[in-house]
């Protein structure tokens, strides 16, 4: 089954690309990740490379497609996309291969697959995959990313964990699964949303997950383009939270937990850095 679509054939090589990705979906609450990676891909030429076609991946009774009329009124069906677009940073130490897409229903393996097919052909030498997950944590303090590998060389490099979850999955699961078994270095970083916000915006946490990637990859994100969202979005649910004695309190013992707890465990954005670079070259060298 065909189910990519690519135009590289006339692609200038890019240097030293980095697939970055993330599913609206299970592990997207509020589309915080996919939020992410749309803004690496603002106000800059982004062409699309790739798409994997949606037949064969959805059930249309729950991701329905949508109807709208273009500026000349013709109507057209909007279909559930996933594209995979460059960013080349000139000067910079990698280009990016985005993906901001939407999670199948169906089909795992040949959607994971048609994935890295899409990061061989570019020479892709890591895969980062985003995701964010409700967590109890207060909307009050700076989100915490945590980042897990079950490639050795990047849990040494970057102090990540070994992945510990065991219970259902989704695509990003099974895609980490393959990606080991096809040798293509993989990190997952995820970032804390607080829980009761339900599905509110929360740009704070689009934004910690862009200055990672941004210390570890060392391009530009355009993180601080978030920042007026997040300060507007943090204002309305600090008026929310005001609004009940009950869930002010709750907030209130969350902030006193974090406080407590020490911050993530991860080394300085410079070190990342250079970790990250060290490690690509031994694999380079290695082949």
């Amino acid at each position: 089954m065909n189910v990519l679509t690519t135009a590289f054939d006339e692609l200038a090589p890019l240097h030293r690309p980095i697939m970055v990705l993330a599913l609206r979906g299970l592990f997207d609450i509020a589309e915080v990740a996919t939020d992410a990676v749309d803004t690496l891909a603002n106000d800059r030429v982004a062409p699309v490379v790739a798409s994997i076609d949606p037949d064969p991946f959805y059930d249309f009774t729950q991701e329905r497609p949508q109807v709208v009329l273009d500026h000349a009124e013709i109507r057209q069906v909007l279909w559930p996309e996933n594209e995979f677009r460059i960013a080349r940073f000139p000067g910079k130490a990698h280009d990016l291969v985005l993906l901001s897409g939407v999670e199948p229903h169906l089909r795992y393996v040949t959607f994971a697959d048609a994935i890295i097919r899409v990061a061989r052909e570019l020479g892709c030498e890591v895969v980062v995959t985003l995701g964010a997950a409700p967590e109890a944590v207060p909307h009050s303090r700076p989100p915490q990313v945590v980042g897990s590998s079950t490639n050795e060389g990047l849990v040494r490099a970057l102090g990540l964990s070994r992945p510990q979850y065991q219970g259902v999955t989704g695509l990003v699961g099974v895609l980490q699964e393959r990606l080991d078994r096809a040798e293509i270095p993989a990190v997952s970083l995820r970032v804390g949303v607080p829980h009761y916000l339900g599905n509110a915006k929360h740009p704070q946490s689009s934004a910690a997950l862009l200055r990672h990637l941004e210390h570890v990859l060392g391009v530009p994100t355009g993180h601080a383009e978030l920042a007026e969202d997040a300060m507007r979005w943090r204002s309305l649910h600090d008026e929310a939270v005001a609004e009940d004695q009950h869930a002010a309190a709750y907030v209130a013992m969350l902030e006193h937990d974090y406080d407590r707890r020490m911050e993530a465990s991860m080394p300085t954005g410079d070190d990342l850095a250079a970790e990250l670079e060290k490690f690509l070259r031994e694999q380079r060298d290695d082949g």
